[in-house]
């Protein structure tokens, strides 16, 4: 007689994603993106960081193009000022964000990935919580 041992055990996990940016790596978890930076990456003051997906208000995005480097943020309540902002000022303080990731041209294909796939992972949970499953009320 065959016994099933997977009643009762957790559902698995789908693995972690891994994606290569312009000086940094992004890796992403079902709950959290994190961010290791190569030296040269720090050099603008950004660091390696790790961003609980809960607490992603924002997916920022620009497309990268063969004159200017892309890049996807994941824009947090510490960065709500900078979302209102649109100069180029507010451009270098993206780049310099620990929460950013860039993307060169030769580098548009990953971007689209790892844009399609922390998108779905920022507005899933948000959709299962905010969601009521009471009926609207009649009038």
């Amino acid at each position: 007689m065959a016994y099933d041992f997977s009643k009762g055990a957790p559902a698995p996990q789908p693995e972690a994603q891994v994606f290569k940016g312009y000086v940094a790596t992004v890796t992403l978890y079902t709950d959290r993106a994190e961010i290791k930076r190569k030296l040269m990456g720090k050099v603008t003051g950004a660091r390696d960081s790790v961003i609980l997906l809960s607490d992603v208000i924002k997916v920022q995005s620009k497309e990268p193009t063969r004159l200017v480097n892309g890049y996807v943020q994941l824009a947090t309540e510490q960065d709500r000022g900078q979302l209102r902002i649109a100069t180029a000022e507010a451009q270098k303080a993206i780049a310099s964000n620990s929460r950013t990731i860039l993307f060169t041209w030769n580098q548009r294909e990953t971007y689209a990935v790892y844009l399609a796939a922390v998108t779905a992972r920022v507005l899933t949970p948000r959709s299962r919580h905010g969601a009521s499953s009471r009926p609207p009320p009649s009038t």
